[in-house]
């Protein structure tokens, strides 16, 4: 059976990290690379960095990983700005080892397929971000949210199956940054779509919120950005929450809290008093002779 894991999702904006509101403010948070490193530590188990810098204040992407990657110790994805297969072949080779398409889905599939003919399925995650339009039903978006595809998530998201994509990054724009969980509905529309893996992206407020998602049929990846940027250990502490509801998660950490308890929003409880005085122990002075 595989396992879920958790996608920690990095938002550069002219060189820096940040974090994003609905798609439209941003603030800072740091380095790209300590970023990387921060995530590295804390138990995540992929990163995925997309630029979402102007075409004019946009780094180059294979530049970009040239910079991170060294730091990286898990399987490190990348996108923003990705029009040719050259530029897929530039960003593996300085490190990721795939790549993000979002654009490329409505206005060139076909680099979808010349993508993966060339470097695999598994190098090509085609990325959908989506709401709901004023009539209620879905929307897909491109360019950032900026640019309306006039098709239903779902069908963008088939329309990259089609031409190859191996995975289905899916994104709920109206979930950025609202910490209310992701959109259960979006995603089981997506699900009934395609029979590739989905990884789901927005809205992650609390490490139960994890667990929702976890459940629903064709979802491989669980991905947060902001909610990894507030405390330690958030992807520790979401794997441990997803053990207890029987949910199999990889665990690689040196740090594990699958024997403690939570409250209600997903943060550690403090051990009874009688745990506590059981892990007292008593310290012997090294003797001198």
């Amino acid at each position: 059976m595989l396992k879920q894991r958790i996608v920690g999702v990095l938002l550069v904006r002219e060189g820096i990290v940040v974090q994003s509101l609905g798609f439209q403010r941003y603030l800072p948070v740091g380095k790209p690379a300590i970023a990387v490193e921060h995530l590295n530590r804390w138990g995540i188990d992929e990163i995925v960095m997309l630029d979402i810098s102007s075409p004019q204040a946009r780094l180059r992407l294979d530049v970009l990983m040239e910079r991170v990657a060294p730091y990286c110790l898990v399987p490190l994805a990348a996108g923003g700005g990705i029009r040719t297969v050259d530029q897929i072949r530039d960003v593996i080779k300085s490190g990721a080892d795939r790549v993000v398409l979002n654009t490329a889905v409505l206005d060139d599939p076909k680099l979808i397929t010349q993508g993966a003919d060339r470097f695999g399925a598994q190098a090509i995650i085609a990325s959908i971000d989506a709401k709901p339009g004023d009539d209620g039903r879905y929307e897909a978006f491109v360019d950032g949210g900026r640019r309306r595809a006039h098709l239903t998530p779902a069908e963008m998201a088939k329309r990259a199956e089609d031409h190859g994509a191996g995975e289905i990054l899916i994104q709920a724009i109206h979930r950025d940054g609202a910490k209310s969980g992701y959109d259960l509905d979006l995603v089981a529309e997506i699900s009934k779509a395609v029979s590739v893996p989905i990884v789901v992206l927005g809205g992650v407020g609390s490490p139960f919120h994890f667990v929702e998602a976890a459940r629903l049929p064709g979802v491989c990846g669980l991905a947060a950005g902001n909610y990894l940027h507030f405390t330690e250990h958030t992807a520790t502490v979401a794997k441990a929450v997803l053990k207890k509801a029987g949910i199999a998660m990889r665990q690689d950490s040196y740090a594990d809290y699958r024997d403690f308890s939570f409250s209600e929003d997903g943060r550690l409880l403090k051990r009874s008093d009688a745990e506590l005085e059981d892990m007292l122990f008593i310290h012997y002075v090294d003797e001198v002779i």
